[in-house]
């Protein structure tokens, strides 16, 4: 007798006709044709189950602020950095929980298990730290939620951020964060990234720094932290976000810079939305796009993950937790369009994301955490071209959000009285 049983699903590794046995919050079996009883059955129909989306890059801490306590009129990174600095002495604990709560609840609507969220540490009563501690064990039974250290004004530039950020990995908090670019000049950068991977090794703990997150072809503390990641013995353990300084470097200099990176276990997380949105602002035309290099991390065997990074902040007006948005986007900006790079866009926003936050239990073996997605689409490349709509999301062997299939009635003579979105899938051996 199990838990649950989803049964003629199809898998992100291709198996179709594929039944899943849940008991006990874990995976118990994954075969065809289960023939056992269960408290629940559900027929997927021939659909996808996926393992549950992973967000690797995300503010909380700022989230569904948007309009508070201005908009942010220019659209620019540095103009959304100076309205959260107007923000955060105006906003109480108690509002960065409740709006933290309630994008956890849209999160788990669109089938997201996992978040790696930064939080600001340049704020000497911590609130945002306060609010997110609380907020992880709230969430804790739905969604992994993870948490970064983050000197948004600089560990060095600010002059308490340092002390702030370690105290605020004394509170609990998860991984060790910075913004090397940030600082006042690129030798601080530099000096920043050095003390704190050094803060990491002594800890155990993982590093994610926001790292070139610029147009400036010369911003290149991504080497600096390879550098460090390699010297501290910190491999697999390191992640650089953004990199988009990287789009405007000249290829002999990144011909060098992939290598170390791989040496040195880094990985990468873009975040397509967001790149796109305000790199490039100063250019007129050609306008850089200003993602990183994705198809060149990726075929060097760095492991990379897509994030949605804001949503509805002070630096990005739109977002609805949909990481098949990001895969959407992160796939056309980076001109990812074999069926075999299209699939991989899904990956990014599933399991290469699990494997840079170091999540247990993720995926769909026997034994792991009965966590997973039912989308209305047949496989990795329809679930990212339809920005699949969720079925039903699955916590521990436990159905936790539900919505009937999307389909449009049609009064069309000669015609289907039905439309699935799903009904154009490309033939077998189709380019």
């Amino acid at each position: 007798m199990f838990d649950l049983i989803i049964k003629n699903a199809n898998l992100p590794d291709g198996r179709s006709a594929i039944d899943i046995a849940c008991k006990d919050g874990r995976i118990a079996a994954v075969e065809m044709a289960i023939t056992a009883e269960a408290g629940e059955i559900i027929d997927a129909d021939n659909r996808l189950v996926s393992p549950p989306f992973v967000d690797p890059h995300f503010h909380m801490d700022a989230t569904l602020s948007l309009g508070n306590p201005r908009m942010n009129v220019s659209g620019t990174l540095l103009e959304g950095i100076a309205l959260w600095g107007e923000l955060k002495p105006l906003q109480s604990v108690e509002e960065i929980v409740e709006r933290a709560l309630r994008y956890c609840d849209l999160a788990v609507a669109m089938g997201l298990g996992a978040i790696r969220s930064h939080v600001d540490t340049c704020d000497d009563e911590l609130k945002g730290v306060q609010a997110l501690l609380q907020v992880r064990d709230q969430v804790k039974d739905y969604i992994d939620l993870q948490l970064v250290a983050f000197p948004q004004d600089g560990v060095l530039r600010d002059p308490t951020a340092m002390a702030n950020t370690v105290k605020a990995l004394d509170m609990g908090v998860d991984v060790v964060g910075g913004i090397p670019h940030f600082e006042r000049t690129m030798a601080d950068g530099a000096e920043s990234v050095r003390l704190l991977c050094e803060i990491a090794a002594e800890r155990g703990l993982m590093v994610d720094m926001h790292c070139d997150e610029s147009d400036d072809p010369h911003s290149r503390h991504i080497e600096t932290l390879a550098y460090h990641t390699q010297r501290l013995g910190l491999q697999g353990r390191v992640a650089g976000s953004h990199l988009t300084s990287m789009h405007s470097m000249d290829n002999y200099y990144v011909s060098k810079l992939i290598p170390l990176m791989v040496e040195a276990g880094v990985n990468a997380i873009p975040n397509p939305l967001i790149n796109i949105m305000l790199q490039g602002r100063h250019d007129t035309y050609p306008k850089r796009r200003g993602q990183t290099r994705v198809r060149e991390l990726r075929d060097a065997g760095i492991t990379v993950g897509f994030g949605s990074d804001c949503v509805m902040d002070p630096w990005y007006s739109m977002g609805t937790a949909d990481m098949l948005d990001v895969a959407f986007m992160g796939l056309h900006v980076g001109q990812l369009s074999s069926r075999d790079d299209m699939a991989w866009c899904f990956d990014a926003v599933t399991e290469n994301s699990a494997r840079i936050m170091g999540l247990d239990g993720y995926g769909l073996d026997v034994g792991r955490a009965a966590n997973m997605v039912l989308l209305q689409a047949q496989d990795k490349i329809e679930a990212v071209r339809l920005r699949a709509h969720r079925l039903a999301v699955i916590r521990h062997g436990k159905v936790i959000a539900q919505n009937p299939p999307i389909r449009t009635d049609l009064s069309l003579p000669g015609r289907p009285e039905a439309l699935d979105p799903a009904a154009y899938a490309p033939k077998a051996g189709g380019a």
